[in-house]
């Protein structure tokens, strides 16, 4: 009986916690579906319909909480798909907002943003936030959104990305 106690304790303090660190070290790093910041030339996949704004109009971002776990940033592109890459030209104002009610978002690029404040952006359906577009590259971001009122499931995340080309 001595052994079986001995031999479960083991077991717990040596297996289980590098498979439950494997285990969520792992979900941190979600990647876009078509990566466009893999290529040599992020650029060339940027056209007409997957160009948002210009220096003179607004590219409006609607972040969104969809399904149970996940989050979606859409532009007003010609080529509206929530998640997809899509490119802006410097000098570009975004304006991220959320058209859901009672919705609050994050987005967070890291070590690397194209904008000038290298901090995440926080705002809401009551708080859209706007942002200049300066630095040319490829950016990766997490997108995060929840509902305001619930108790379980109340937020979800993604990963979406964002070009700032001259072409």
């Amino acid at each position: 009986m001595r052994t079986q106690r001995l031999l479960a304790l083991l077991f717990c303090l040596l297996i289980v916690p590098p498979l439950l660190t494997g285990y969520f070290g792992s979900k941190d790093k979600k990647k876009p579906k078509n990566d466009a910041c893999v290529g040599t030339d992020p650029d060339s996949t940027c056209s007409e319909p997957n160009t948002c704004g210009s220096e003179t109009s607004v590219c409006v971002v609607d972040i969104k909480r969809i399904g149970s776990n996940s989050a979606s940033a859409t532009p007003n592109s010609t080529n509206r798909k929530p998640n997809a890459a899509f490119c802006v030209k410097p000098g570009t104002t975004i304006m991220f907002k959320s058209t859901s009610k009672d919705t609050g978002f994050v987005l967070d690029f890291g070590n690397s943003s194209p904008f000038d404040s290298g901090t995440a952006i926080v705002g809401g359906a009551d708080r859209p936030i706007s942002v200049v577009a300066k630095k040319p590259g490829c950016y990766t971001y997490s997108v995060g959104a929840c509902t305001a009122g619930s108790v379980y499931g109340m937020c979800g995340d993604d990963v979406a990305q964002i070009i700032v080309s001259n072409k």
